[in-house]
């Protein structure tokens, strides 16, 4: 068995046949499809249990509601292949997706992270948008942070990864963006990160998901990993400001859903004197005024709907 497939299953009545559909119907077939009920309270526990009664490849884990990082860690415990990957059971992916992915990786067996293309907000006609990708491999973990922006789709689905990552982390149980703490964790264990063009993940657009409602908690724990990765890496900071200008722009959320100034470290060096903060006012701003000036001014200006990221 070559590829195990993790679903974390909450309340999804309505999308799951689609997800797993897309899963056994894919010409790839060496795969091991782990069904992670999170003591869902509608029928899916029962339609995990009638899938698994259809095809052998796929396995139930049944479990008391803990969250998607609880889920997705028993998906890993139960996980036999060198393989592992993660769809959200609202998603699905493309026909012929996983073929080519694990033939690359047959072709490449030191790739230890390979991420595919992600269609993203499924269903949000003003941001759908496909996300691809070159092919291009990475000994350089930074190099990779930075040129493919990986700090904007830390996404757990749209990558395989080789499952001995796994042994020495877990996705952070209770942490909302629970992806962004992990990704740069599994980064530090990898020696090469490849991306391609091939393949297709599909993800759905939720108007009632953390990314869309994210609130002050949410927002505070999306800027605690960053700050994590700024803690551990702050020689990256005067080399790239456009992941500090996305640092800031989360940061003016924090402010804004809490109405507490956020603790966020100043670049290395001033951010004005370089091409990408002159494209960018706030970075120019936080270096002229301040940060608590800058997040009061942003709340007011996007109050009256003229400023936008």
């Amino acid at each position: 068995m070559k590829l195990s497939i993790v679903i974390p299953v909450y309340q999804v009545e309505t999308t799951l046949e689609r997800c797993v559909e897309s899963v056994v119907k894919q010409s790839f077939r060496d795969v091991q499809i782990i069904l992670v009920d999170d003591g869902s309270p509608d029928r899916c526990p029962q339609m995990c249990d009638e899938w698994a009664q259809k095809d052998p490849r796929i396995e139930v884990v049944h479990k008391g509601n803990g969250g998607l990082s609880d889920a997705r860690n028993a998906g890993i415990k139960a996980a036999t292949a060198d393989y592992i990957t993660f769809l959200d059971s609202d998603d699905f992916l493309a026909d012929g997706t996983l073929e080519p992915l694990m033939q690359t990786l047959a072709e490449h067996p030191d790739y230890d992270i390979l991420e595919y293309p992600i269609f993203e907000r499924i269903g949000n006609a003003r941001r759908e948008h496909l996300l691809t990708f070159p092919s291009r491999s990475y000994t350089d973990m930074r190099a990779y942070w930075y040129d493919t922006k990986a700090y904007q789709h830390t996404y757990a689905c749209n990558k395989i990864y080789r499952r001995s990552l796994f042994h020495k982390v877990a996705y952070p149980a209770g942490r909302k963006f629970e992806d962004v703490f992990t990704l740069p964790q599994l980064l530090e264990h990898c020696l090469v990160v490849a991306t391609t063009p091939e393949g297709q993940y599909n993800y759905t657009y939720n108007a009632g998901g953390i990314t869309v409602k994210a609130d002050a908690a949410a927002l505070a724990d999306l800027l605690d990993a960053h700050l994590s990765i700024l803690s551990q890496s702050r020689q990256l900071l005067p080399v790239d400001n456009e992941y500090y200008a996305h640092i800031l722009n989360i940061a003016l959320d924090v402010f804004e859903a809490s109405g507490t100034v956020p603790a966020l470290p100043k670049p290395q060096q001033p951010v004005v004197d370089t091409a990408t903060a002159g494209r960018n006012i706030k970075m120019r701003l936080l270096d002229i005024i301040g940060l608590e000036r800058l997040c009061k001014l942003n709340k007011t200006l996007h109050s009256l709907m003229i400023w936008r990221k």
